[in-house]
């Protein structure tokens, strides 16, 4: 913000967040970072293209770094002077939302920290709620309300072509107990809203089985017939994010959708060919 800026408050996140084209999150970001072996690159640095394909070709498993406690100060220097919301990925994840804390003490701003508890295109609503409430002046407990209520309505699922990228990264947790030994079945996997971190949902034998079981999760969630708002993070198969949305049309009406490919850091983790979905029930807390 500047001087003249009539924002209440500036909206920071963290690289845990996939930003959608038509939604308002186009924030500063604390950016993660992309490890194989001693190299490490900025996730503002690299496309998730080039990670597929040195996943293909590096003989080395890449490893996943947080935001440091200076580039969350970077992330609070460029959004300009006066309060700041910032907006972690889940603490049941990563060490993100310790690294605020630490930059908070660093820097000696007026720093508000939010755990979203939940990750990517879930995170992204999140951050949306932040910047309209601050676009409209409203008060930094307005944007709190709204993001909690955005979280509460909003649910996030994914589902990964192999587990392996998430055993190799450490990530799979309370995921492979229920998979069991059965690591050839594709799960669905969402954020638990009690701990965030990731539970297993539902697992079935081929991705293009996943996708429906995926959607089929949204369905009882919200229950047949409910307006929904949609957005879709596809790997390297971006008509997979086609498929799961033809499957949600034929149960609700779409009343906003958008897509976007998963981070490479994200892809670190899922591999590949992944597909998440983000839905929440008709509109925006602020819109009723």
């Amino acid at each position: 913000m500047t001087p003249t800026d009539p924002r209440p408050f500036a909206v920071v996140t963290d690289g845990g967040m996939d930003p959608l084209p038509s939604l308002h999150n186009d924030v500063p970001v604390a950016p993660f970072s992309v490890n194989f072996g001693e190299k490490s690159y900025p996730m503002t640095e690299i496309t998730s293209q080039w990670l597929y394909q040195e996943l293909r070709t590096n003989p080395v498993h890449p490893t996943s770094s947080q935001p440091s406690p200076q580039q969350w100060v970077d992330a609070f220097a460029r959004a300009g002077e006066g309060d700041i919301l910032a907006i972690t990925v889940s603490s049941g994840l990563s060490g993100s939302r310790n690294a605020a804390e630490q930059a908070r003490d660093l820097s000696g701003r007026r720093v508000t920290i939010h755990d979203s508890m939940t990750i990517s295109g879930a995170q992204s609503f999140q951050v949306h709620a932040a910047r309209v409430a601050a676009e409209r002046g409203e008060s930094l407990d307005t944007a709190l309300a709204w993001m909690r209520q955005v979280r509460d309505e909003t649910e996030f699922y994914f589902t990964i072509e192999t587990l392996d990228y998430l055993r190799k990264g450490g990530r799979i947790g309370r995921v492979a107990a229920a998979m069991g030994g059965l690591l050839n079945l594709k799960p669905v996997i969402t954020v638990d809203k009690s701990d965030g971190t990731y539970a297993n949902v539902a697992r079935v034998r081929s991705f293009k089985g996943s996708i429906e079981a995926m959607t089929q999760q949204v369905t009882k969630r919200y229950g047949e017939g409910t307006p929904l708002r949609v957005a879709l993070m596809y790997g390297s198969h971006p008509e997979d994010a086609d498929a799961a949305l033809e499957q949600l049309r034929q149960r609700h009406p779409i009343v906003w959708t958008d897509r976007a490919g998963v981070n490479p850091v994200l892809s670190v983790h899922v591999g590949p060919r992944a597909l998440e979905v983000t839905a929440a029930p008709g509109d925006w807390p602020w819109e009723r």
